[in-house]
């Protein structure tokens, strides 16, 4: 008779299991339905600068991407840079093609909050082209959730209409944050991208979302904070049919086999350090003894963002591209002219993770972002 009741006894445990994980999970659901009401889409930072204020030549321009355009700024190497070397003799008016770099910033974020880059990267000879990601800035509003996913589409537009001008000779992008990730994942997949330099990239969406937890100071305990995480970034995704893999740096680090340059702020709360790290080591364990190798700069006074502020991020990463992508000029002279180029960052500094500033995710705002 007692077999019977063990039988019984597990039946009805085994339903209890299953009726409670079912609770938990409809709990987690709408937690990340509110999560996503949040986050999914980024407080607007206007676009307070422009290329007029350094004497900069440029061209107000829309990057074709999808049914809209992306506005940003095509900023030509001018002739405060290296002379341009000639083709032959009868097209000496025509100056040799350059490479040019892509420049995505971050959350929150906007082409003129990381014109920085384009002033050193211009000093150094480079053609540059900062854009606003959809939703930011000056490029269209958006209505459904965006993420690292959005950046790396957005970027690999930059990328297609800056390939097509005549004047340039290769393509390199930089990105910072979200848009380190985005270029990461845009250059797994677009052949066009000839090297990458990622600052501040998270390593994937699950792990910037459980960081998001403890930024918001929610306590979620640990055992409940993975899955939670889990779930929040896949409903995060899921309007645009994104699956987890499509915002994973790691992922698309260790299919993507060109120049990498990996820059980190040892002090970055927002994506700590370790998330570096995880990104260099899938590269360098999918690459052959015939590809370049991984590059990673740690800067050891630095959080998440200003990195450029330092002379030794601004040296590495012209050196780097002027290696990668063949020239302007040498690359320790393109090292030196960007190092020389004294950059700020904004004079109003005080943004972040709009999304974490009340309510249920409730936060201050952050430097995590951009």
């Amino acid at each position: 008779m007692s077999r019977p009741k063990r039988s019984h006894r597990g039946r009805w445990l085994r339903l209890v299991i299953i009726v409670g994980a079912l609770i938990g999970f409809a709990y987690a659901y709408r937690f990340a339905l509110r999560y996503r009401e949040r986050v999914g889409l980024p407080h607007r930072s206007p676009v307070e600068t422009s290329p007029r204020e350094f004497g900069l030549a440029f061209e107000d321009v829309s990057i074709p991407a999808g049914d809209y355009g992306l506005t940003g700024w095509f900023v030509p190497a001018g002739p405060d840079g290296p002379a341009p070397r000639r083709r032959r003799a009868a097209a000496a008016a025509t100056p040799e093609p350059r490479p040019g770099i892509v420049i995505t910033h971050g959350w929150e974020s906007n082409r003129g909050r990381t014109f920085a880059h384009v002033r050193y990267l211009h000093a150094a000879g480079f053609h540059c082209l900062v854009f606003d990601v959809r939703g930011h800035g000056d490029s269209p509003e958006e209505t459904l959730p965006m993420n690292v996913p959005e950046f790396a589409e957005d970027t690999a537009a930059a990328v297609h209409w800056l390939a097509t001008r005549l004047e340039v000779s290769a393509v390199g992008v930089l990105g910072h944050s979200m848009g380190g990730a985005g270029a990461i994942i845009a250059a797994s997949r677009e052949p066009e991208i000839g090297a990458v330099v990622s600052l501040s990239a998270p390593a994937d969406l699950v792990r910037m979302t459980r960081k998001t937890f403890d930024m918001a100071e929610m306590n979620v305990p640990k055992p409940v904070a993975a899955p939670l995480a889990f779930i929040t970034a896949a409903v995060l995704l899921a309007p645009r049919r994104h699956s987890l893999a499509d915002a994973s740096a790691v992922l698309a680090a260790a299919k993507y086999r060109g120049p990498l340059l990996l820059i980190h702020g040892e002090q970055d709360h927002g994506v700590p350090v370790a998330h570096v790290r995880l990104i260099q080591e899938a590269a360098r364990e999918a690459r052959g003894p015939e590809d370049p190798a991984v590059e990673v700069l740690i800067l050891p006074e630095f959080g998440h963002r200003w990195l450029y502020e330092d002379a030794g991020c601004r040296r590495t990463t012209a050196a780097f591209f002027a290696a990668a992508l063949g020239g302007p000029v040498a690359p320790e002279e393109a090292g030196e002219r960007a190092a020389a180029c004294i950059v700020e960052r904004p004079a109003d500094p005080v943004y972040g993770f709009g999304a974490l500033a009340s309510g249920s995710v409730p936060a201050n705002r952050t430097t995590a972002a951009n």
